[in-house]
């Protein structure tokens, strides 16, 4: 089947629910750009969401906020923050512990789109998306709010119900 036809075929598919995770040290509920801007977009597109959840950066309340999320009725769980290279940047590595399907493309293309927009700077992110045995999709970005307003509106709001179609299959 086209990429097309993988996409008209998802399309048809029922609302898909994201649990919107931003982790942070240092935001509030009244202080999450991100969040809110997120969760517009998602609801916007006619996505089902649950958050934003402000996490800590802690790892084990990080790791055990990942699996709340995976283990209720969530297809999608996006993560916003902590995917720099700084010492409490660990949302990379909680992710890694539960995706057995990493897509690199996800984070290729961010990057490239990023660098056309913020150049060079584009290189310290570690933007990842990939699938759980469940048939899942988890999504790590940036927490900034351009960020976030790039990768749902260039890459994941066009791919999420094909994305969670092949995730399933």
């Amino acid at each position: 089947m086209s990429v097309e036809g993988h996409q008209a075929a998802a399309a048809e598919a029922e609302t898909i629910r994201v649990a919107l995770r931003v982790t942070t040290d240092s935001r509030t509920a009244a202080t999450d750009e991100t969040g809110r801007l997120a969760a517009e977009l998602l609801a916007k597109a006619g996505f089902s969401v649950d958050g934003p959840a402000l996490v800590s950066n802690d790892p084990a309340t990080l790791r055990r906020a990942i699996r709340e999320a995976l283990l209720g009725t969530a297809d999608v769980v996006l993560l916003s923050g902590g995917t720099g290279l700084g010492r409490r940047d660990g949302t990379v590595e909680a992710v890694s512990e539960v995706i057995a399907k990493r897509l690199d493309g996800f984070g290729e293309a961010f990057r490239a789109l990023s660098f056309a927009e913020i150049g060079p700077a584009a290189i310290l992110t570690r933007a990842l998306l990939g699938s759980t045995v469940e048939g899942k999709i988890v999504v790590c970005t940036p927490g900034s709010p351009n960020a976030m307003r790039l990768a749902l509106e260039r890459l994941l709001l066009p791919e999420l119900p094909h994305l969670v179609r092949e995730a399933r299959r």
